[in-house]
């Protein structure tokens, strides 16, 4: 059984830094493409990045040059290190997995969902 576990969300103030983590279990990451997406309040799931299974990375322009995706296969995690955040990055974060060979940016086109953790940036 695929699970995800996000973590490392919480409360910083604009310009701060976070690092989220997404531990999978039930499969082999280093198979699949990871991604990153997020939802604020009253808004849709959104994408922010995802990594490759041979470790080609993708941004939302919004967190281009601001946020890093990383991995260790070895321990089946995903990271994503935020780097001077701002009141809109505020949202739930979520890693997911999707097992196809080439990865997208489509919310739909990933299989598994963790249940997120909370970022929030005030200003």
């Amino acid at each position: 059984q695929v699970q995800l576990l996000e973590s490392g969300g919480g409360s910083v103030h604009s310009g701060g830094s976070l690092r989220l983590s997404c531990a999978g279990s039930g499969f082999t990451s280093g198979d699949y493409c990871m991604g990153w997406f997020r939802q604020a309040p009253g808004k849709e799931r959104e994408f922010v990045s995802f990594i490759s299974r041979v470790g080609r990375a993708a941004y939302a322009d919004s967190v281009k040059g601001r946020f890093t995706v990383s991995r260790e296969t070895a321990n089946n995690t995903l990271f994503l290190q935020m780097n001077n955040l701002k009141p809109e990055d505020t949202a739930m974060y979520y890693c997911a997995a999707d097992a196809r060979y080439f990865c997208g940016n489509r919310r739909d086109l990933y299989d598994y969902w963790g249940q997120g953790t909370q970022v929030t940036v005030s200003s």
